[in-house]
């Protein structure tokens, strides 16, 4: 079964002679347990995909369907409630609160929704993720790999049908690097949660079921890895 269905997506900026087309008629399925990794060069429209498929910007036309919802049917505070319920983002800068706590940081979804905390999952996060002894720390007490574990946490706390992944070891060394992917891989393979990464590495996109490259705004190949 199609997790994410996108169907001729299209984005552009400007119009007249200052209108750039960022991507076009981008078409493909995902289904559902897979990990699929997104590759192409700077500028290449990669992020654009990212941004449209997780709901974070509107397409100039095009959909996208996430388990048969068409998101763009939304309007802004319900995409922003099924964006946060369904879809988990996880990006390059890690984007936490400096206010917040590790723990805090990876509870956001349910804070926001104003629900009370699922204290088991948190609890089962925190081990997976290697970090249950620096839960009450601020991001500014930890690593940028350990930011970036917690930023992990917090895609996955309300179990969501995809998680979106943009140059997530962009920031970070070759050893937490790899741990970040593994944990990804540990939700695509343990929990068969759809994974789609954008990545530079190759040894990344390698470890994916299939790779879509991008260029100019356009998808060239879609092929299966593994």
């Amino acid at each position: 079964m199609a997790i994410l269905e996108v169907s001729n997506l299209t984005k552009t900026y400007g119009q007249g002679d200052t209108k750039v087309v960022a991507l076009k008629n981008a078409n493909f399925k995902v289904e559902k347990g897979e990990f699929i990794a997104i590759v192409g060069a700077s500028g290449s429209g990669k992020s654009t995909l990212m941004h449209l498929i997780g709901g974070v910007d509107r397409p100039t036309s095009g959909s996208v369907r996430i388990d048969g919802k068409e998101i763009f049917d939304l309007n802004e505070s319900e995409l922003a409630i099924f964006r946060r319920r369904n879809i988990g983002i996880v990006y390059q800068f890690y984007n936490l609160i400096p206010t917040l706590t590790a723990e805090e940081n990876i509870m956001l979804p349910y804070l926001l929704d104003g629900r009370n905390p699922d204290t088991d999952s948190l609890k089962v996060i925190l081990e997976l993720i290697g970090m249950a002894d620096r839960a009450k720390h601020l991001p500014s007490e930890l690593s940028g790999g350990q930011q970036q574990r917690v930023s992990v946490g917090r895609g996955i706390i309300n179990n969501p049908e995809l998680i979106l992944a943009d140059e997530p070891t962009g920031n970070l060394d070759s050893k937490s690097s790899r741990e970040i992917i593994e944990l990804l891989n540990v939700f695509n393979k343990r929990y068969n949660q759809t994974v789609i990464v954008i990545t530079h590495d190759e040894q990344i996109a390698l470890q994916a079921d299939r790779v879509i490259t991008i260029q100019d705004g356009a998808i060239i190949r879609d092929e299966a890895v593994r």
